[in-house]
């Protein structure tokens, strides 16, 4: 029997616990009236709200998103990544930003000693965890070939052009994507003098400053594998980034098997550990997106220490029993 976890367009690992009412028409922005945007972006979905700013910086933010979308998604095929993609080993000049976005990737591949590794697409390509059609499980052979070609170190980067040196590699930012657009838009933001906002990208929270009343915003984080919605613990931020990464986000279960879509880069097969989520918070959200993903993959024991041994991050872990480890 198989069970199949719908995602609307992506699970939301975090929640806004503040209901916050939309106020908007004037034609000066007031600094404690709320603006806000929802789109679809990136297969998930994005929800910008910002206090004090004019419904031409929310229309730009728009903007940015699409931009990001054309250049990382790797479901378009003229995106920057495609194009790389499917160069067959071929040089491919990119933007400065999506070449930024690539060399961050390798740095994380770095950190994580490969744990996090953005040339995983050769092994996701074979899991569908979107959809409702019948599960089956990728050969073991065909999963071992698309792991031989897992490998970060075959990036090269000069200035802005790319080069995979295995032409059968294939790159994959979905696990720092977001977080790298919601700093963009967060920077975009401040140059325009707003102070109070917060950025959701399915899931991945980033605010700027706090409320405009003076007080934190307020974050839940969704109890795994509990209904849309279901608040395990609550975390107050200001002016901080709040990432999760859990197994309930898309996954199917097959034979009493929970299969989820963080792989393994040495196996191509779903982590199996002690582990249902990780929540990362820290200044930057593409390091938290990061991190979030590293740390699951580590495990909680390496995972705390991987954190504590950082500068201005912390973290929570939540165990298959949902007890609550932080490192704060």
């Amino acid at each position: 029997m198989i069970k199949i976890k719908k995602a609307h367009f992506a699970a939301l690992s975090l929640i806004l616990i503040l209901i916050i009412p939309v106020l908007g028409g004037c034609s000066s922005p007031i600094k404690n009236e709320s603006l806000s945007m929802t789109g679809l972006y990136f297969d998930t979905v994005v929800q910008i709200q910002v206090w004090g700013a004019d419904r031409a910086v929310l229309d730009e933010c728009e903007n940015i998103c699409g931009h990001y979308e054309q250049l990382l998604s790797p479901t378009i095929e003229t995106s920057e990544v495609s194009r790389i993609n499917r160069a067959q080993g071929a040089s491919v000049t990119v933007s400065d930003e999506t070449a930024e976005l690539i060399r961050l990737g390798i740095e994380y591949g770095e950190l994580s000693e490969g744990k996090f590794d953005i040339t995983v697409a050769s092994a996701t390509d074979l899991w569908n965890f979107r959809d409702n059609e019948e599960k089956e499980l990728p050969g073991p052979d065909e999963l071992a070939e698309a792991v031989s070609h897992i490998d970060y170190h075959c990036i090269q980067i000069d200035g802005t052009t790319v080069t995979l040196t295995d032409p059968k590699a294939k790159i994959d930012l979905g696990g720092i994507a977001k977080g790298y657009i919601a700093d963009k838009l967060k920077e975009y933001l401040k140059d325009q003098g707003v102070e109070h906002a917060l950025i959701n990208l399915g899931g991945n929270m980033l605010a700027l400053g706090g409320r405009a009343d003076g007080s934190d915003f307020q974050i839940g984080l969704q109890e795994p594998f509990a209904a849309d919605g279901t608040v395990l613990t609550s975390l107050s931020v200001s002016d901080r980034s709040v990432v999760s990464s859990g197994n309930y986000e898309r996954y199917f279960e097959k034979d009493g098997v929970i299969y989820h879509h963080i792989l393994d880069p040495d196996t191509g097969y779903p982590i199996q550990n002690d582990l249902y989520q990780v929540t990362v918070i820290s200044d930057s959200s593409v390091q938290g997106d990061a991190l979030s993903t590293t740390c699951y993959a580590l495990g909680l024991e390496e995972g705390m220490k991987l954190i504590q041994d950082m500068d201005n991050v912390d973290a929570v872990f939540v165990t298959s029993d949902l007890e609550i480890h932080k490192t704060f």
